[in-house]
């Protein structure tokens, strides 16, 4: 385990000696142990080089989880540049608005998959390609490169890319990789805010991975394990919890593009996983699955979850018909690089299920008051951290940072919890008015801001509503435009060509007006109440 390695370029380069011809990434034929990831990663650093990212710079990925996403990032951090991933469910327009706000010089994207052309999505929200660059509404776009797939006019290919490093000495890769300091960011990723605009989380290589060593240590990622990793590379969860934490502990990835039930359940064997973290709803759709018992899950060892209160019963069958030995609980948002608690492997089903663990190591947990003030164990406040973990702060939005950290460093996250004598924290109450759709967070004021570049809509509200399979879906409540005529299925079907998957409201609700209080702000206790009348 590489303990002295305080950048990601330094930590990938001590893993590649310490593991050196161990399995690192296995991705339908492709098999990179570690010695050649990192020599994989030196080649991609030296065509970032020679295309002239200079440190600071900001590249973004917007792909699945397959392995050129994994050397391309660590190309683009060994050249001290700032990675942006970039939601793969997102559609032109928000996919623009984060290449934009980050003002990422590169972009390395894919064709085809799930039949999405990001591309030509791009292009459709932001302009086609002109003499100054690849999009024409974003300046500071320099080049689109395509991992897989044809490549459109105006983009070049992974493999063209990498001849662009052709001139470039070992040295040279020696002399970036050495020049990127513990603090340096290490990536921005994007939060979508209850103000409705979406927020970019800086944070550094030193703070990541010391808490993804602290996440490592506590759920037992050991070497030689065998990870599937599921959660998409986009977020903190597939990538720092996910790829980065398994090749820091030589452990396999082994990436998947699309959760699909008999698809993972044929993986499990065929690859001898040993680890599969997930949302609640991964492991419950896995236990309904009819020919669950048909699989042989024998190599199954260790389950992280959270993102919802879970049943106790769902740990217990975790373990009991997926076979788990271990199965971790934790907490987190993106502005605390991902992890904030966690619960202990030798902790009883009823606390794995009932609460998201106690404090990581070197990190404080407080929950309190309005006005800040402590609160004894088993009354409710809102959730506040201090710690190494904290972000550097939002991208060029000082007043949102100060906003959220305060004066004495305390990250206030928004979320009502209640903490027990022992430290464990449990959240009762979402942050404002955020919900959890299968593990995505939606945030019903983004919602809304989306769903008004309809024209036909006057006025929206959103909230999240109680599901069976997804744990919560959106609920949008609309007013029209007194002179057309919608349905309610035209306006979700609108959405859907808008806004990523997870975000479309799968309920709609026309009304006449919606219920507002004496300051115009809408009453959203009342919608609940509405929406509850329908059910």
């Amino acid at each position: 385990m590489p303990h002295n390695a305080l950048t990601i370029p330094a930590m990938v380069a001590r893993a590649a000696e310490v593991y050196s011809d161990r399995s690192a990434v296995e991705d339908g034929e492709t098999r990179l142990d570690f010695a050649t990831l990192h020599a994989r990663a030196r080649d991609a650093c030296k065509a970032f080089l020679g295309a002239g990212l200079t440190q600071g710079d900001r590249f973004a990925i917007w792909a699945p989880n397959i392995w050129e996403w994994i050397v391309a990032a660590l190309g683009g951090q060994y050249a001290g540049g700032t990675l942006v991933p970039v939601n793969t469910r997102f559609k032109g327009g928000e996919g623009g608005y984060v290449l934009e706000k980050s003002g990422a010089r590169f972009l390395f994207t894919v064709e085809g998959f799930l039949d999405t052309d990001y591309v030509a999505m791009l292009r459709g929200a932001r302009g086609d390609s002109s003499p100054e660059g690849p999009v024409a509404g974003l300046p500071h776009l320099d080049r689109i490169v395509v991992l897989r797939g044809t490549t459109p006019p105006g983009t070049r290919s992974w493999d063209d890319f990498r001849e662009e490093g052709a001139g470039i000495t070992d040295a040279a890769v020696d002399a970036a990789m050495e020049s990127v300091d513990p603090g340096d960011l290490s990536d921005i990723l994007f939060t979508s805010g209850t103000t409705g605009s979406p927020k970019g989380v800086m944070t550094g290589h030193e703070q990541n991975l010391r808490a993804y060593r602290s996440w490592s240590e506590v759920v037992g990622l050991w070497e030689g394990d065998r990870y599937l990793i599921v959660n998409p590379f986009f977020h903190a969860f597939g990538y720092k919890a996910g790829w980065l934490s398994a090749i820091m502990r030589g452990a396999t990835v082994i990436p998947h593009q699309v959760f699909d039930v008999p698809q993972v359940l044929a993986r499990v064997p065929e690859d001898e996983v040993s680890v599969l973290p997930g949302p609640p709803a991964l492991y419950q759709a896995i236990l309904a699955h009819p020919d669950l018992d048909t699989f042989d899950l024998s190599s199954l060892r260790l389950a992280v979850t959270g993102a919802a209160t879970i049943p106790v019963e769902l740990i217990e069958r975790m373990r009991d018909r997926l076979g788990f030995e271990t199965i971790i609980t934790g907490y987190g948002l993106t502005e605390s690089c991902g992890i904030v608690t966690m619960c202990r492997f030798d902790d009883d089903p009823e606390t794995i299920a009932r609460s998201s663990g106690r404090a990581i190591p070197d990190v404080e947990v407080r929950i309190v008051t309005a006005g800040g003030v402590e609160v004894p164990p088993g009354e409710p406040g809102e959730v506040v951290v201090r710690g190494y973990n904290v972000m550097q702060g939002y991208l060029d939005d000082a007043e949102a940072t100060a906003e959220t950290i305060d004066s004495a460093a305390w990250l206030h996250t928004g979320d009502i919890g209640v903490m027990d004598e022992n430290g464990y924290i449990r959240i009762t109450d979402r942050k404002k008015d955020m919900f959890i759709m299968g593990g995505f967070n939606c945030y019903p004021a983004e919602i809304e801001n989306l769903m008004l570049a309809n024209e036909d809509l006057v006025q929206v509200a959103v909230i999240g509503v109680p599901d069976e399979r997804m744990g919560e879906v959106g609920h949008a409540f609309v007013v029209a435009r007194p002179d057309v005529t919608l349905t309610e299925d035209e306006i979700v079907a609108w959405c859907r060509d808008n806004m990523a998957n997870f975000k479309v409201p799968r309920k709609v609700t026309l009304v006449d007006a919606l219920p507002l209080n004496a300051t115009g702000k809408v009453q959203k206790f009342v919608l609940r109440e509405m929406a509850a009348d329908r059910t």
